[in-house]
């Protein structure tokens, strides 16, 4: 029977100031919204929700991001997967994610967010969920759609444009029929819900991580007006965004705190790593 994968994992944040790491276990970049810059021993990649990053044990690397983000950043350990798993994921540093394996990044987003402060999703739902990721990422070949790719990155990118499926269809090359069927094929959904999905992980990034007023988060996200937004986020997760806002900003203190304690912990291993090398 096949060990289950060791892992850890957590939600981070990336600013305008490059931060450089390096590690003695492996990770997974996961970006649930937003861009940013990873730079992986000197290859550059571009993240976004349809992107990902892997990074080797022991590959220096850094990132940066000028716009709001969040990614979930799983923690492997090599030795609990297996050999053809850990080979994929070596020879291709920045995988694109098809539309099962951003399915699963999106649910274990969702999980992440609901947990109470300063703890990570439960043990036998990561347990299970990382395995899946895995056989996932090597079973799902992404069809080249460079024209909706492109369309998702201008939408990801400034997302309170006033986008119309007119406009989405025009920006991509594409007849308004076309870029329906392709939204259908690749996300099971419409342009119009995929767009709604974007503005909603641009205001909870904004409520999150601003202290903007949330009329005026609202309309950068690209809603009509406050009330717009509240609906919108009722409809998707039972929640307001006052609500949101006030939740996440009472895990801030403790998360913060467990990130400090997770950086101690990551150098502790580098030196014990650096010792026994020695």
């Amino acid at each position: 029977m096949p060990s289950i994968p060791t892992a850890d994992l957590h939600l981070r944040s990336y600013g305008r100031v490059r931060e450089s790491d390096r590690h003695d276990f492996a990770q997974l970049v996961l970006p649930l919204s937003g861009t940013l810059l990873l730079e992986i021993e000197g290859s550059q990649g571009r993240l976004d929700p349809v992107h990902a990053a892997f990074v080797a044990p022991g590959a220096w690397h850094s990132q940066v991001s000028s716009a709001p983000n969040q990614s979930i950043i799983l923690d492997l350990d090599l030795a609990s997967v297996t050999p053809e798993a850990a080979g994929r994921l070596i020879e291709q540093p920045f995988p694109q994610l098809g539309a099962a394996a951003r399915k699963l990044v999106e649910f274990m987003g969702i999980m992440a967010l609901q947990q109470p402060a300063g703890q990570g999703p439960a043990p036998a739902l990561l347990q299970g969920w990382v395995p899946l990721l895995l056989d996932t990422l090597a079973l799902d070949t992404p069809r080249p759609l460079s024209r909706l790719n492109a369309l998702m990155a201008r939408i990801e990118a400034d997302p309170g444009r006033p986008w119309t499926t007119d406009a989405m269809a025009a920006n991509a090359g594409l007849s308004v029929s076309r870029l329906h069927a392709l939204f259908r094929d690749e996300f099971n959904t419409s342009p119009h819900a995929w767009l709604l999905a974007q503005r909603l992980a641009r205001a909870r990034t904004l409520l999150a991580q601003s202290d903007l007023p949330i009329a005026e988060l609202a309309l950068r996200a690209g809603f009509s007006e406050q009330s717009a937004l509240t609906r919108a986020m009722r409809q998707a997760s039972g929640e307001t965004p006052a609500a949101y806002r006030r939740q996440v900003r009472a895990r801030g203190g403790e998360q913060a705190g467990e990130q400090e304690n997770r950086s101690r912990q990551e150098e502790s291993r580098s030196r014990s790593r650096r010792s026994r090398d020695a």
